[in-house]
């Protein structure tokens, strides 16, 4: 055909599975670029993975009340983390569950779009089909209390 249409979509979702922010960007765009204006007006920690290291990015964060947690590379300086934290890490999988939802049983991603058009909408159907559905993918409310026995 001659032309592409490379996406990522970025989400940030809470404990529940909901989606509370996303935003689409070129397939070509760095995964941190968008993660600032997406944090905006929101506080509290971020789970993320390795994609998104970076000090300059955490510092920025942090400005805006937001502590970013990511598993460290090989080759970096230990990080201290408290037990919630190193907690929610180990379960990073629910993004992956929201994401595998969003492809698989909403169909956001089939390669036959024909225009722009077409797959805006039929991203943004899949994206509403998830908002509305009733079993979302969810974290079991832990006490932290029963974090530090683990």
């Amino acid at each position: 055909m001659g032309w592409f249409f490379g996406f990522k979509l970025h989400a940030i979702i809470n404990s529940k599975g909901e989606l509370v922010r996303i935003k689409l960007t070129p397939g070509n765009t760095d995964d941190r670029k968008p993660l600032p204006g997406m944090c905006n007006g929101l506080f509290g920690l971020l789970f993320a993975d390795k994609g998104y290291i970076s000090k300059v990015l955490a510092e920025a964060l942090k400005d805006m009340g937001v502590k970013l947690v990511t598993t460290l590379k090989k080759n970096m300086k230990p990080v201290a983390l408290t037990a919630f934290e190193k907690a929610v890490l180990k379960r990073r999988a629910l993004i992956e569950t929201v994401f595998d939802e969003l492809k698989n049983l909403c169909q956001i991603e089939h390669t036959r779009h024909r225009s722009a058009a077409n797959f805006v909408v039929n991203l943004m159907a899949g994206i509403v089909a998830y908002c509305l559905s009733d079993a979302k993918p969810s974290l079991p409310l832990i006490h932290v209390n029963a974090l530090t026995k683990a």
